[in-house]
């Protein structure tokens, strides 16, 4: 591994041993990432640095940032970070929020700052906060003033210290943010440091914290996002998945960053809202669930879907029955896909030339993917 940059090593101590890592076959020269890597820079400065701080980024109802905006705001939060809340490369900032566009923020200024994000479903309670709190060994939560009740109950059994931010009182984020500098020197993390800890939902027993690291991020990008979903520089975004599914994280905030696209951010996002959304926001590019799907079927007379041109489908196994209907309805192809938290995001699914309803797809380029039975062996 490389070295570094980590002055908290808890997350390379906690690393399973080297044996019993999944192949890392970075062969291709678009996966191909130097030793030192920060993914920020790749998702947000380097479009600053270009010139296009100027070019559309985060929507949401009542809210348009530009890049140099979230640039900006990355920087100071990274600074109250560091300066104000003690916060070391490699420490673990757990975060609870609804899509939001500072979720997004802090969510980059944590990593830009060399940090391990920890984020968090808005629905768990006290005592579902409390086991990664533990597990991670969290000693710093941000979250959004409107969630902190549990929190605050999950923190005092942990002895976490909260930051809230929405309020805007005092000892808030947002305070802090007016006396931070918006200049931030980027973490100088190893392509390999961690940078994220996604927690399982538990349906094997205990939730398992799946480690990803800086180099993921942009992996999936390259990967799924580059060879199957092929967006483009002028495309929006808007789906349901919550960013602390890694779903969501991809869909709605990696894959726009990568190729300067821009996102919509719905607090809500069940199909009433999300049918709403896409007639005022005119996005291009959704991700559901099948279900979701489904349900908009049933209110698409007077709504306006003309803006999309892409349909991601994932989260559960989307029947054939609901391709058709929504293919029949809109003259779009769902394009389907299956992931796992401990994978980062979609792993099988299939470009819109190769999709074969009923069937999820192939190994997404830079995947291999293989059919076992119940010794390990592989079947036909």
């Amino acid at each position: 591994m490389e070295r570094s940059a980590h002055i908290d090593s808890f997350t390379r101590d906690n690393l399973p041993p080297r044996e019993q890592w999944p192949d890392f076959v970075f062969s291709s020269s678009d996966l191909a990432y130097p030793p030192r890597l920060n993914c920020v820079t790749a998702f947000v400065d380097r479009w600053v640095d270009a010139g296009e701080g100027d070019r559309p980024c985060v929507f949401a109802p009542g809210l348009a940032w530009t890049y140099g905006d979230l640039a900006e705001r990355v920087n100071r939060i990274a600074n109250v970070l560091t300066e104000q809340l003690g916060m070391v490369p490699g420490y673990r900032v757990l975060l609870r929020s609804a899509n939001t566009p500072m979720m997004v923020a802090v969510y980059l200024a944590v990593l830009k700052a060399g940090g391990v994000v920890v984020a968090t479903m808005p629905l768990l309670r006290a005592r579902e906060l409390t086991y990664p709190l533990a597990k991670a060994k969290i000693t710093l939560a941000l979250c959004d003033h409107r969630l902190s009740a549990d929190m605050m109950t999950a923190a005092a059994a942990t002895g976490t210290r909260v930051v809230t931010w929405g309020d805007g009182g005092s000892g808030s984020l947002e305070e802090m943010m007016a006396k931070a500098s918006p200049d931030f020197t980027t973490c100088d993390t190893a392509s390999d440091d961690v940078c994220l800890i996604g927690f399982t939902s538990g349906t094997t027993g205990e939730p398992k914290g799946t480690m990803h690291f800086h180099r993921d991020m942009l992996a999936i990008c390259d990967a799924y996002s580059a060879k199957v979903l092929k967006p483009a520089r002028d495309d929006r975004f808007i789906g349901s998945p919550p960013l602390a599914f890694t779903f969501g994280l991809g869909g709605l905030v990696l894959f726009p960053l990568r190729v300067g696209a821009s996102m919509v951010l719905l607090e809500k996002a069940g199909p009433d809202d999300l049918l709403t959304a896409i007639s005022l926001f005119k996005p291009t590019i959704c991700f559901t669930a099948p279900t979701a799907y489904r349900a908009i079927l049933g209110k698409l007379e007077g709504a306006d879907l003309s803006s999309l041109r892409k349909c991601v489908s994932a989260g559960e196994a989307l029947p054939k029955a609901t391709f058709d209907a929504w293919y029949a309805a809109t003259g779009l192809k769902l394009m389907d896909g299956i992931g796992a938290t401990e994978m980062l995001h979609i792993f099988i699914a299939a470009p819109e030339d190769k999709i074969v309803p009923g069937a999820t797809g192939l190994a997404v380029p830079g995947y291999e993917a293989r059919v076992i039975g119940p010794d390990g062996k592989e079947v036909p």
